[in-house]
Parts: structure tokens; C-alpha cells; sequence
């Protein structure tokens, strides 16, 4: 039986902290960055961590 494959666009999308949860980046950050505030363009800038919720989805992505 063959090795089940990581999906790609989660593998560039997501990374697994230490403790096991999922960091994110934030969207709207790529373009259209004119008429958004500076301190609102600053915000997203950070990382945050994925919802429980869809947490166990991406982790299947992942640990494949």
C-alpha cells in the first residue's frame, strides 16, 4: 500500500507549533493594501492559531 501524500496547499498554508496546534497567516494582506490602515495592514501581519473547530481537519491534512 502506498504512502498517503500531505496536501501541498496545506503544507504551505499551515505549520504545526511545539505543543501541537496550528499557526495560520491572516488574509487580506496581499493586495488592494492602499485604502487599509496602516495599523490594520500591522495586525495582520501576525500569525494566529487556527480554531478548534477546524483544527482536527488541517491536522489530517498535515500528518499524512
Amino acid at each position: 500500500m502506498p504512502k498517503i501524500k500531505t496536501n501541498s496547499g496545506a503544507k504551505k498554508r499551515f505549520t504545526l507549533t511545539g505543543s501541537g496546534k496550528v499557526k495560520r497567516k491572516h488574509a487580506y494582506k496581499s493586495h488592494i493594501l492602499t485604502k487599509k490602515t496602516i495599523k490594520q495592514k500591522r495586525n495582520l501581519t501576525h500569525t494566529s492559531v487556527v480554531s478548534q473547530a477546524d483544527e482536527k481537519r488541517i491536522k489530517e491534512l498535515l500528518v499524512a
